[in-house]
């Protein structure tokens, strides 16, 4: 499946983590939260695993992989 470019999600510069990202999604994506893979200038790999803490930049792309 390819990145939504039509709908992307607007974070703030002071708060851009991943935990901030899902929380703009879903009030309660957190509590399914495994990790996520990001895509672009935050990432030192494409894609790079990352936690809740990490911070977001401009145009990353983000999957979020849920517990099961």
């Amino acid at each position: 499946m390819n990145p939504d470019y039509e709908d992307p999600v607007i974070l703030s510069s002071k708060k851009r983590t991943v935990e901030d990202f899902c929380t703009r999604i879903h009030k309660d994506m957190l509590k399914q939260f495994k990790y996520a893979l990001v895509w672009g200038s935050s990432a030192k790999h494409k894609p790079q695993r990352v936690g809740k803490e990490h911070e977001l930049e401009d145009e990353d792309v983000v999957q979020i992989i849920k517990k099961v």
